[in-house]
């Protein structure tokens, strides 16, 4: 690997075990392709099956010198995980995708791309050149969340919970260490405060399949994170450049 590092792709994991060596396979291949200079993080956010095992197992085997496999025993969230892969994060333009293959990550090169002229590009489900699957009750409470994200947010766009997003470097250095929100709604948070910080994002377009459900518990502590996030970017303005 040249030295310097152009991209970062973070894999935040948990119980992946199942997927987690054909993730990190697909997005190998897609970063080889790219001619970029890259690095793979995977961050196992105290997985319970053998995620971890699997990705260093692919590290040893055909990791090249680009993977990196981090981890921790207790579960944090996927807040966390970002915060952690990113401490150990050396490119110029940081990926953040999730690792159970429900977001196709052959579009990774086109969000770099983006960042030319954007500082953050989000997956939007929404945008018309995506193709989706999504079951109808997940669909609804997708489309629920992002009404009531826009309404206590502020935030315009139509999706922040799609698992690919890019930054460039300087917005996840500056924002990271304000973020408390570590489960649920930690995407909104990070939106909202790139949002809020007058950041340049830009929505394309992304190719995924969801089939899990949410529970009851998940979706009220995420409204109760919501809510939290609406008073920090709206009444203390925690992220706001000045």
């Amino acid at each position: 690997m040249k030295d310097g590092v152009d991209v970062s792709v973070i894999l935040c994991a948990y119980n992946e075990g199942r997927v987690i060596w054909d993730t990190i396979a697909r997005v190998d291949d897609v970063m080889r392709r790219s001619r970029l200079n890259y690095e793979i993080l995977v961050v196992d956010d105290g997985s319970e099956d053998d995620t971890r095992q699997k990705a260093v197992r692919y590290m040893e085997e055909r990791g090249n010198g680009c993977l990196k496999v981090i981890g921790y025993e207790v579960n944090r969230g996927k807040g966390n995980a970002i915060k952690t892969g990113f401490a150990h994060a050396r490119g110029k333009f940081v990926v953040v995708v999730d690792s159970d293959l429900d977001v196709d990550p052959a579009l990774i090169p086109r969000y770099i791309e983006a960042l030319k002229e954007s500082d953050v590009a989000v997956a939007s489900k929404w945008h018309p050149q995506s193709h989706t699957y999504v079951s109808l009750k997940r669909e609804i409470l997708s489309f629920g969340f992002n009404i009531l994200s826009r309404i206590s947010t502020g935030i315009k766009l139509k999706d922040t919970q799609t698992g690919l997003k890019a930054f460039r470097r300087e917005v996840l250095e500056r924002l990271a260490p304000r973020l408390v929100v570590n489960r649920y709604a930690f995407d909104l948070e990070l939106i909202g405060a790139c949002n809020h910080s007058g950041y340049k994002i830009v929505e394309l377009p992304v190719n995924v399949r969801i089939n899990s459900m949410v529970c009851f518990r998940e979706i009220l502590k995420m409204a109760l994170d919501m809510l939290k996030i609406g008073y920090r970017l709206r009444v203390l303005k925690c992220y706001q450049r000045g």
